[in-house]
């Protein structure tokens, strides 16, 4: 897959979000699973360069993305909700349940995960103002994230990136395999950037969870790294 150029030769590419010298695109898998994902996207999370939710779009054929907070109308997310899969929620509410294999084997149809990404705050009204999604079950994984290593800084000891979020539900949800492609496709792109922000060489090994780089000091709030 060709890096998709921007006008601006300092932009970032339009799909990984990296500088076109880093571009990860052509490691993107092209997955063709079971489980149908739908990204709700916030307008002011599409243009940073640390959204790793595009790349989950791009790597999963089964996928879509509805974007929201672009005008004052509220999106209606009512027509997803078909009879055709077993939507869930995937954000960590009170009522959620622990996204685990018996759970998954208690359905009787393929996943249709719909997937919040933005701020915390962000995400959470998703949650809260779609009363359209009031009745569909909401699932979380609360497996702590010990790395060291974000793309940005984590107030939370179960915080993770959307991209790292969707990898572990689809292990759960598709098997191993595809939740490994999909992790690895996160640590490229960690990898990327970190290398564009020289915080790490460029000849530096794939990065282990001992490796003794921290990252937390970066900027929460980033609009465009130093790597575009």
């Amino acid at each position: 897959m060709r890096p998709q150029r921007s006008r601006k030769t300092k932009e970032p590419c339009l799909q990984c979000g990296l500088h076109l010298r880093f571009c990860i695109c052509s490691q993107i898998p092209h997955l063709q699973i079971k489980t149908r994902v739908v990204l709700v996207i916030h307008a002011k999370e599409i243009k940073r360069t640390t959204n790793s939710g595009r790349l989950a779009l791009a790597a999963l054929e089964n996928s879509e993305q509805r974007v929201r907070g672009q005008n004052q109308e509220p999106v209606d997310l009512s027509d997803l909700l078909t009879s055709n899969y077993e939507s869930l929620l995937f954000y960590p509410s009170e009522e959620a349940i622990e996204l685990t294999d018996e759970f998954v084997k208690s359905l009787d149809k393929p996943v249709q995960l719909i997937v919040p990404d933005g701020s915390w705050r962000q995400a959470s009204k998703v949650h809260t103002r779609h009363p359209e999604l009031a009745g569909i079950k909401r699932v979380m994984i609360t497996t702590p994230n010990t790395a060291k290593h974000h793309l940005r800084r984590e107030s939370s000891p179960y915080g993770m990136s959307t991209l790292e979020a969707i990898a572990r539900a689809l292990s759960v949800l598709e098997g191993p395999d595809t939740g490994k492609m999909m992790m690895d496709l996160y640590q490229a792109k960690l990898q990327a950037t970190l290398i564009g922000r020289g915080i790490l060489s460029e000849t530096a090994g794939a990065i282990a969870d001992d490796d003794d780089i921290d990252v937390s000091v970066m900027k929460k709030n980033e609009t465009l790294d130093p790597e575009s």
